[in-house]
């Protein structure tokens, strides 16, 4: 394989939102933080960028997110008293957190959108290539995922986009991606794309999801980049920007997922989520199915 991008070593994780769609659990604690089973859902974030070989991690943050930062860092007096207990198994999970590398912080003074979360990254990233990874999307760490688009940006040099086929009715909540086919490849390379767009009118049932792999000329593009939907600076038009233009860093491609992905959007996405991993547990899953079987009669 050619490799015309750059290796990618750097993960952006946007964590600055309000996380209003569930308040009032949200009032005093990051919507990150809510637990999906016993871990909070940014743990499974940070695991993911990990595992793929991401050693510099940024988080970008706002205010009320201490949370987030104390979480993956050392606590010496937790871990004395459960060293003292003789706990192992609580005493490794909470080590694991704070032992997942490097992670810095950046505040986002202003809710201004994804694309203003992701400008907020520019010093840190400088001129390299970077993932961007949302905390609503979980996926499964059995699926490769964000190892393959990075691949497909090195193979490019272009940015990538992780997609995944709904229903026609539900692409009005996504980005949605127009593409083309590229041949002998599995991916395909992005025509355009348009926020949110009435699902009578969206150019496909691709929706673009959590997981992005963007060149820095993206930062460029971001600056002139004009408030849109919902007055916000959308990294959906800042791509669509790429997609169409030439040059250095110019070209959008996409990376069909059709592995497990878990939403922790809304609500009732994350009590599946919860459920289904719940259920998926080496040490109480097959319990908690019984259980479930006999609550639902």
């Amino acid at each position: 394989m050619t490799t015309i991008g750059r290796t990618v070593r750097k993960a952006v994780i946007p964590a600055a939102g309000l996380g209003t769609r569930f308040l009032p659990a949200t009032k005093a604690m990051p919507k990150e933080m809510l637990p999906v089973v016993d871990a909070p859902a940014i743990q499974y974030v940070v695991e993911e960028a990990v595992d793929s070989g991401l050693s510099d991690i940024l988080m970008i943050t706002g205010r009320s997110k201490r949370a987030l930062e104390d979480h993956f860092d050392r606590a010496p007096a937790l871990e004395r008293t459960l060293e003292l207990k003789g706990d192992d198994a609580r005493l490794g999970a909470v080590q694991h957190a704070s032992g997942l590398g490097p992670i810095h912080y950046v505040r986002q003074g202003e809710p201004k959108g994804l694309g203003h979360a992701v400008l907020c990254a520019r010093q840190h990233v400088g001129d390299e290539p970077f993932a961007v990874l949302l905390g609503d999307d979980l996926i499964d760490a059995r699926d490769e995922l964000l190892s393959v688009m990075m691949e497909v940006h090195e193979k490019t040099g272009g940015s990538v986009v992780a997609l995944i086929e709904v229903e026609p009715s539900q692409i009005s909540a996504y980005g949605c991606a127009e593409v083309e086919h590229v041949c002998d490849e599995g991916y395909v390379r992005v025509k355009s794309l348009v926020e949110k767009p009435p699902a009578g009118l969206a150019p496909s049932n691709l929706a673009v999801i959590g997981r992005y792999v963007l060149h820095p000329s993206v930062f460029d593009v971001l600056e002139e980049t004009e408030p849109g939907r919902g007055g916000e600076i959308q990294l959906t038009d800042a791509l669509q920007t790429l997609a169409v233009r030439d040059g250095e860093g110019s070209g959008v491609y996409g990376v069909v997922f059709r592995g497990r992905r878990y939403d922790t959007g809304d609500k009732l996405s994350y009590l599946k989520a919860v459920v289904t991993l719940a259920s998926e547990r080496a040490d109480f899953g097959e319990d908690f199915k019984v259980w479930l079987k006999e609550f639902l009669g």
